[in-house]
């Protein structure tokens, strides 16, 4: 699992990601800070990243394009840092690892983790 982070959660997400031996990089590493959400889901679908975020539009671009790809986790709790939440979110991702490969959008909260297989339908 490749994960790319956005730029509104802490770069800290990389070192807690990797002692889970999940791969991932913060965007601030590859990308331009004042990037356009489009820009960091193209950029996610050309190198086989799932993109990891704090953002509603990343779902909502999914939807529009009937895309497939690329995989999308939002993080929907109030503190999103590392410290509070790294096991809730290592645990929803392990256990999401084939739907996300494949192509999903996971939103997970405190209370649970809700999955949906892309292309999203609009209707």
């Amino acid at each position: 699992m490749r994960l790319l982070i956005d730029m509104n959660l802490s770069p800290r997400w990389v070192n807690v990601l990797s002692e889970h031996n999940i791969e991932a990089i913060h965007w601030s590493n590859v990308g331009r800070a004042d990037a356009s959400d489009v820009e960091i889901m193209a950029y996610a679908k050309a190198n086989n990243y799932t993109v990891f975020t704090h953002d509603l539009d990343f779902g909502a671009i999914l939807a529009i394009t009937n895309s497939n790809k690329p995989s999308v986790i939002q993080v929907r709790t109030g503190d999103i840092s590392p410290a509070v939440n790294a096991h809730l979110i290592i645990k929803a991702l392990l256990s999401a690892a084939t739907e996300i490969e494949k192509g999903a959008l996971i939103t997970i909260d405190l209370n649970k983790t809700r999955l949906r297989i892309l292309p999203l339908s609009v209707n």
